[in-house]
């Protein structure tokens, strides 16, 4: 327990200094926002700084932080401590920057700030890459809260041959629908107080659960990297307990817990949604609290999944090979008891819905504003929106009726979701050389070139990319990586000295 508590205070104290570094270097100040000299009634509406916040970080915050620790806490507490480090100089530093850069630019969407610090063919690549991501990520906040909906809190099977499934399923989609179309306060501003306070419950009560039932968690300095964890007895089934050090040795730290743990530390998904939140803002000086400290709380949210799961795990609840969806309902049970359970399960299912529908909602408002499509009335808005849903509900299908759709989808998303932070990166650090802050550069090339070399390690070994062997994939990543800070710093230089490059 040490080790998380550990984790625990690098991610707020860190958060702290850094956050307020991070809001020095951008610099808000008191100039009118988009949400009044743009005001529509729609998508530019001023709100409160407490509901921009909690939008915020409930569009953020779908399975991710809770799917990711729970896969990627299998190699050992070491996640305990890069999940606060890679948040606080990664992920929150990402969602600060995006919103911020898209909130001083007139409250655009990230297609346009791509548009604006880079060049057309990287525009051309970000713009199908987007929509991409945003039907894999509407597709997969169906399943996920569909399918936990149906095993968890109704007891049905989820089975794609129940009737029950697809009513589920169904009923999502009408509220996504009804999410995406009409204006951004009438639906989501009402809603997701509610669903916040759902969230929070859930969140908060495994916490004190993980102290108040004693979940035994391994420590960084014990014997967890040994063939055999010898800390806890043998379970009462007879079996004993994960082996932490095994799975470290041979599931390839590096690149494999990045991707998987994606929104506890980084998403790429989350500028898409910031850009939405920069619409509704009051004041610039609301930044650090609605983008930088939203991602902390995810953090949280994401050491306190991976601490329950190691808990159950260890206990001999729940098998660390069972899956994520039935972790999650074994923690919630076992923690909460019965009707606590139901609660907290429904704040699980709560968080997917609350990032699904404003990422078909970003969806909308980038291609509209890429195509330059009209969307003044509801009758455009579903116009649009038919086609966009049509294309998840085919992607839905298919990964619920294959064998393997599921992992299929969940790969292409986790390692799609990390590779788009990289045009974040990008058009922050060129931001920086543009607005006389080319010392604080590194801010972004950091997690940047990182991720560059997560990213494309991953890709060039996996099955579902390029099946490079092991020792081939690291040269090509590190190679990538090495490419992708080289060429911002110079194209970040042309940049300013006032020379832009043509595709």
């Amino acid at each position: 327990m040490v080790t998380f508590l550990i984790g625990l205070v690098i991610l707020f104290v860190g958060a702290a200094v850094y956050g307020k570094f991070c809001e020095k270097v951008f610099g808000p100040d008191d100039r009118e926002t988009p949400a009044y000299s743009k005001q529509d009634g729609v998508d530019y509406v001023p709100m409160k700084g407490w509901k921009n916040s909690l939008i915020n970080l409930l569009n953020i915050a779908g399975t991710g932080p809770i799917f990711g620790p729970i896969q990627g806490i299998l190699f050992g507490p070491i996640a305990f401590i890069t999940i606060p480090i890679g948040n606080v100089i990664g992920g929150a530093m990402h969602d600060y920057f995006s919103g911020m850069i898209c909130l001083r630019d007139g409250g655009t969407q990230m297609s346009s700030m791509i548009r604006k610090y880079s060049n057309k063919g990287i525009y051309n690549a970000y713009n199908v890459f987007i929509c991409l991501l945003l039907l894999l990520v509407g597709a997969v906040f169906i399943y996920t809260p569909g399918d936990i909906a149906a095993t968890g809190v109704f007891g049905f099977d989820g089975k794609p041959t129940s009737v029950s499934t697809w009513v589920i399923y169904g009923a999502i989609f009408a509220y996504y629908l009804i999410a995406t179309v009409f204006p951004i306060d009438a639906i989501i501003g009402k809603i997701y107080p509610v669903f916040g306070g759902i969230l929070m419950f859930s969140a908060i009560g495994v916490f004190i659960g993980l102290f108040a039932k004693g979940y035994p968690l391994v420590e960084l300095w014990d014997n967890w990297q040994g063939v055999m964890f010898q800390t806890f007895q043998t379970t009462a089934d007879g079996t004993a307990p994960f082996s932490y050090g095994e799975y470290f040795k041979t599931g390839h730290f590096l690149p494999v817990f990045f991707v998987t743990v994606a929104c506890g530390i980084l998403s790429g998904f989350h500028s898409t949604q910031t850009a939405i939140i920069s619409r509704t803002m009051k004041s610039e000086k609301q930044g650090r609290m609605t983008f930088y400290n939203m991602m902390i709380l995810e953090g949280f949210i994401a050491m306190v999944w991976a601490a329950a799961a190691m808990g159950i795990f260890n206990l001999g609840q729940q098998a660390a090979n069972a899956g994520a969806t039935g972790t999650v309902i074994a923690v919630c049970k076992d923690i909460l008891g019965p009707v606590g359970g139901i609660i907290a399960l429904a704040g699980i299912v709560v968080l997917p819905i609350t990032s699904g529908d404003t990422a078909l909602r970003g969806l909308r408002l980038t291609v509209a504003e890429t195509l330059h499509i009209d969307q003044s009335t509801n009758s455009k808005r579903l116009g649009l929106s038919a086609i966009i849903f049509a294309l998840v509900a085919v992607i839905l299908v298919f990964a619920k009726l294959n064998t393997q759709g599921f992992n299929i989808l969940w790969r292409y998303f986790a390692w799609s979701n990390q590779t788009l932070s990289l045009f974040a990166f990008l058009a922050i650090a060129i931001w920086m050389f543009e607005n006389g802050k080319k010392k604080f550069v590194w801010i972004p090339l950091i997690p940047g070139g990182f991720y560059a070399f997560i990213t494309v390690t991953y890709i060039v070994n996996a099955k579902i990319g390029f099946n490079v062997p092991w020792t081939g994939a690291y040269i090509v990543g590190v190679v990538a990586a090495i490419a992708y800070v080289s060429v911002i710093l110079w194209y970040g230089n042309k940049r300013s000295a006032g020379k832009p490059l043509k595709a």
